[in-house]
């Protein structure tokens, strides 16, 4: 049974971030997304994003707890970069 987690980054700039990460991702993977939504094939499984006003939202899926790992390393990472001016440590996950 698949395995999904849900991270928040409180952010007014969630959009930005979102469209970014897609673009990122769009070089190696499927990517679809507009200003609110995407969805990203990550190798782990597939990443769903959401950008509201005040945050930006990725619930992540996996087969196992490595693939989680992986899936939230991915993502993490990459925001750590995008999002240095705002001194990003890395999303809150949550098992759902």
């Amino acid at each position: 049974m698949p395995r999904i987690e849900t991270g928040r980054f409180e952010t007014p700039n969630g959009s930005k971030y979102l469209q970014q990460l897609c673009k990122h991702f769009a070089h190696k993977v499927a990517v679809e997304y507009d200003p609110e939504n995407g969805a990203v094939a990550l190798p782990p499984g597939p990443a769903r994003l959401t950008a509201t006003g005040d945050a930006l939202s990725v619930e992540i899926t996996a087969e196992d707890d490595a693939g989680l790992a992986r899936a939230r390393h991915i993502i993490d990472d990459h925001l750590r970069r995008f999002a240095f001016r705002e001194e990003f440590a890395g999303m809150n996950w949550v098992p759902k």
